[in-house]
């Protein structure tokens, strides 16, 4: 089976929206799955990094005119 990408838009959403909705979805993934959260909460940074880590997920990060992308890779 082909590694998915899924895609979380949660831009305009404040904390604790992006970490509970990408909480719900991570549970989901299978291994080489990607969930990729878009965002404009700085805060999330730090809140899917913590996620992350509790899943033992990778986790990337890139910003781009005001939008957070994480990545977070089973």
């Amino acid at each position: 089976m082909q590694p998915m990408e899924h895609e979380l838009d949660v831009r305009g959403a404040r904390c604790p929206v992006p970490y509970v909705r990408a909480r719900a979805l991570v549970g989901s993934l299978a291994p080489g799955d990607v969930l990729r959260v878009l965002t404009t909460d700085p805060e999330a940074r730090v809140d899917l990094a913590a996620l992350a880590a509790d899943e033992h997920l990778a986790v990337a990060v890139v910003q781009a005119r005001g939008v957070w992308t994480i990545s977070l890779r089973r």
